[in-house]
């Protein structure tokens, strides 16, 4: 068997089916868009058998940007949990037969309460379309296995579906990349996200020198400071950088008394604090430097940030 030809003959299939997506983005899903970035409570998920395992991972999704948001098991809301979904939620109900009969309990409650109901099958007609508030109607598609039952691209869609819905959302409630790090501060995500301000040295930790000191004097900022460098400023602006190879270097020509200046780089490299922390760390391997001077345009010193300071964060 040519299970190369297979996999591609399924994909086919589910690509063009998915491109039905597009004839639903309608009135409903505006109102979904308002309902759920209006909502003062929770924006609670649910479904049963494979519809429940993509409500779990699209109320994962909306998490994640910012959306308080849970999956609770329809089978379990009969026995204590339909306790956990309030006057102020929405619930949103997945079902692509929309006849499941483990959903009434969980619908009668939230009809009861009056919550709003956001349900999506691919029956107008079921009972969860019935009793829904907003109705979204998937399109009928053909699955891609090779029986034409498993639920293949119908969980695609569906998917595919609130993935954008929750691309909608992100840019109506303004979600940025700082907010994003809020929430992802771990793995590769958090890495991949963190900036310059969050790692560099600030502060009296800065080892900083007006222009008129000596080479002496700099020798020992740079040896209780422990960064290898010292930023030399005019005015409190920063005017040069030195190194200790510098003052090391120096030392034969120049005497302990000499004012910095002679021996210092003008217009050292400056970074902005907003800078991701891996573009900070490309940044000195490119110039095979340790340190990156962080400072306004005006010349303002925030900080440094330090080859040391990326690696004890996990930027490599």
């Amino acid at each position: 068997m040519n299970f190369i030809s297979i996999a591609k003959k399924s994909a086919g299939i589910q690509i063009s089916e998915l491109r039905k997506i597009n004839k639903i983005f309608n009135k409903s899903f505006s109102q979904a868009i308002n309902v759920i970035s209006g909502c003062k409570g929770k924006v609670i998920f649910t479904g049963q058998g494979k519809s429940g395992k993509q409500a779990s991972s699209i109320s994962s999704t909306m998490s994640s940007v910012g959306i308080p948001s849970f999956y609770i098991h329809p089978s379990e809301t009969s026995h204590g949990d339909s306790g956990a979904i309030q006057r102020k939620d929405v619930l949103v109900i997945i079902s692509f037969s929309g006849n499941t009969p483990e959903l009434k309990n969980v619908i009668q409650h939230a009809n009861r309460f009056g919550i709003k109901i956001i349900g999506c099958s691919s029956n107008k007609s079921s009972m969860l379309s019935k009793a829904s508030d907003i109705k979204i109607i998937l399109p009928k598609v053909k699955e891609a296995d090779p029986i034409g039952m498993v639920p293949t691209t119908s969980t695609a869609i569906t998917l595919l579906y609130f993935n954008c819905l929750a691309i909608a959302l992100m840019k109506k409630m303004n979600f940025t990349k700082n907010k994003f790090r809020v929430l992802h501060s771990g793995g590769n995500i958090g890495k991949s996200l963190l900036d310059v301000a969050s790692v560099m040295v600030t502060g009296k930790k800065i080892p900083i020198i007006d222009r008129n000191k000596t080479i002496g004097e700099a020798v020992k900022v740079i040896s209780a400071k422990k960064l290898g460098v010292v930023l030399v400023t005019k005015k409190g602006k920063l005017s040069s950088i030195v190194t200790d190879g510098d003052c090391r270097r120096a030392l034969g020509r120049f005497s302990k008394k000499d004012k910095i200046e002679k021996i210092a780089t003008r217009n050292p490299l400056k970074v902005d604090e907003e800078i991701t922390a891996q573009k900070a760390m490309q940044i000195m391997a490119q110039k095979k430097i340790t340190s990156l001077v962080v400072a306004s345009k005006s010349g303002k010193v925030k900080g440094i940030c330090h080859i040391h300071n990326l690696l004890s964060h996990g930027i490599k």
